[in-house]
């Protein structure tokens, strides 16, 4: 893709000796020369298209296409309208396919093939940069659909979470209540076990208690006897004892 030159005869009189010295060292590729002197004659008239344009032309051979559209686009307001306008778009549109700035290519070269419509070169990087602009928007929507298809999963994977910290939560308590329950169920188990050992005493019917009481008396009554019997032997002795 070569970018061409524009002549003296479309620059203004006060660049014309630096722009021509200009082209001399850009036809020998003496191209950081031919800068110094495109950039004299845009001191001197900084919207100079001839200066401007042989300025973009000799940046992009030195392969610096970034400042070269910056270049370009100081004289996008009067370039159009010169004699070199196709030239002018045509190089816009090789410096943009060096950016891999497919937009501005392919609007470039529509412009530059509609004031000169036979110019073949034009054509085919018209075609170039129009397919390699599709292949961008593909992948850019390619890209967009993977976006919003990972941001979907990503939503349904945070709903899926806060599912399942909820269900997680609504066990918990439901294990809690349960174990609440249960330890209330133990509470009361041993209450009622106290209780009970506390309450189980022997009653004893008024019959019962009757047959006691008379047991109790005949055996104080046996225990008396005895002891009068024993009381009264004790007496025979003795008497025996005196009377002897």
């Amino acid at each position: 893709m070569l970018l061409a030159l524009v002549s003296v005869n479309a620059a203004g009189q006060i660049d014309k000796r630096d722009v021509r010295r200009g082209n001399r060292d850009y036809k020998k590729e003496n191209y950081k020369d031919a800068e110094i002197e495109y950039r004299k004659a845009i001191v001197k008239d900084s919207l100079s298209v001839a200066a401007n344009y042989n300025l973009a032309a000799d940046l992009y051979r030195q392969n610096n296409s970034q400042e070269a559209q910056k270049v370009l686009d100081r004289i996008k307001e009067v370039a159009p309208a010169s004699e070199n306008a196709s030239d002018y778009y045509y190089n816009l549109g090789d410096i943009a396919i060096a950016n891999q700035d497919w937009q501005t290519a392919v609007t470039a070269f529509e412009e530059s093939l509609l004031r000169n419509p036979a110019d073949l070169d034009a054509k085919e990087n018209y075609i170039y940069a129009k397919k390699k602009l599709q292949q961008q928007q593909q992948q850019q929507q390619q890209q967009n659909q993977q976006n919003n298809q990972n941001q979907n999963n990503q939503d349904n994977q945070n709903d899926q979470n806060q599912d399942q910290n909820q269900q997680n939560n609504d066990q918990n308590q439901d294990d809690k209540k349960d174990q609440d329950q249960q330890n209330d169920q133990n509470q009361n188990n041993d209450q009622n076990d106290q209780d009970q050992q506390q309450g189980q005493q022997p009653k004893i019917t008024p019959q019962a208690a009757q047959q006691m009481l008379q047991a109790i008396q005949a055996k104080e009554k046996e225990t008396q006897e005895k002891v009068k019997k024993e009381k009264a032997k004790a007496l025979q002795s003795r008497q025996k004892d005196r009377n002897w």
